[in-house]
């Protein structure tokens, strides 16, 4: 795992957006690191619990989500994700923080893991494909 660095390889412009992002302004998510195939992001937990008083699954699935789209698009490659596959591992209700990192690649796809964590401890992980789009595609 990375530090809490923008390594200067990635784009600085991709940061920018991912922090700019609708969906992450309304969840109160923010990249803290980025490095070419990984990042980091953290998200408050205040107003994201579920009935039973835990971060809502849907909460937590968009913050690893969030960290696997900027892992996945802050190399030389333009990727989408083709599958996403979320384990939760125990119930949390304070700030989580997401670790994205790409673990394998073909030409065409790329495989990244996502742990998920409250403090230290272990809270969900993501597997995420992302499949291989030319930089110039329109989305």
């Amino acid at each position: 795992m990375k530090g809490g660095v923008i390594d200067p390889k990635v784009p600085g412009d991709i940061v920018d957006r991912f922090n700019r992002c609708e969906c992450a302004r309304l969840l109160g998510m923010e990249v803290i690191a980025a490095w070419p195939g990984g990042a980091r992001v953290i998200m408050k937990a205040e107003g994201k619990q579920n009935p039973n008083g835990v971060i809502h699954g849907g909460a937590i699935f968009s913050l690893a989500d969030h960290a696997f789209g900027l892992a996945a698009n802050n190399g030389n490659n333009h990727q989408v994700a083709v599958s996403a596959t979320i384990t939760y591992l125990s119930p949390a209700k304070g700030n989580l923080e997401a670790v994205a990192e790409q673990v394998a690649e073909s030409a065409e796809h790329s495989l990244f893991l996502v742990r998920v964590y409250e403090g230290k401890r272990l809270v969900a992980t993501l597997e995420g494909v992302g499949i291989k789009e030319s930089r110039s595609a329109t989305f």
